[in-house]
């Protein structure tokens, strides 16, 4: 038997499943096959679905029926999809995987639903935000009152809405509970990531 030197490890073979990265977000799922080739034809959750292209790195996990697992999703396929090809296709998107090369295989895929790693997104242009990266961010206004968590938004058209969970309520809380500020320039003065807090120009009454 041969020993490794201390604080050596040896190599990976190549079988190893891929580590699922800690900043995994999910962006999409698996709709079907797509032609005869092997594509797959995907439904981004956002309709700015640049995550989706910019990464050659797909993540997949069963789909979820009632909270678990969809019944017959097939647990040997990989928990990684190396993406050669994605492009838009009419008012979706298609894409082709390594190793997926006919319809019988992409089908085997279908209902997957896709996670990309935080750090592959694309970087954004100054006072550019991803929604992902708002909720969970505390709201306060100018006078120091706290607003509430943001738990969602709303894309209104020209402009997106924090949805926020008023800080004296517990979720879930219903629709009209909510407290809603328009992420606009002329209300929000303030984003801070790494504070995990915005603060707006906003009053409690609003």
């Amino acid at each position: 038997m041969t020993r490794s030197p201390a604080g050596l490890r040896a190599a990976p073979t190549g079988n190893e499943e891929p580590a699922w990265p800690e900043d995994a977000i999910e962006v999409g799922c698996i709709l079907d096959a797509w032609g005869v080739k092997g594509w797959i034809r995907v439904q981004a959750y956002s309709s700015d679905a640049q995550a989706l292209f910019s990464s050659r790195r797909w993540f997949i996990q069963p789909a979820l029926q009632g909270g678990a697992a969809a019944a017959g999703f097939k647990s040997s396929l990989p928990s990684l999809l190396k993406i050669l090809s994605v492009r838009e296709h009419g008012e979706g998107i298609v894409a082709s995987v390594q190793d997926i090369a006919d319809r019988n295989a992409a089908e085997t895929l279908r209902g997957a639903r896709i996670f990309i790693s935080r750090q592959a997104f694309p970087a954004t242009d100054p006072n550019e935000y991803y929604w992902v990266d708002l909720i969970g961010l505390n709201v306060v206004n100018r006078q120091g009152e706290a607003l509430g968590e943001v738990i969602g938004l709303i894309d209104a058209g020209p402009h997106s809405v924090l949805r926020l969970l008023p800080p004296e309520l517990v979720a879930p809380i219903k629709p009209d509970q909510e407290r809603l500020v328009p992420f606009v320039q002329v209300y929000v003065d303030n984003v801070d990531l790494e504070q995990r807090l915005i603060t707006v120009d906003w009053g409690l009454d609003y």
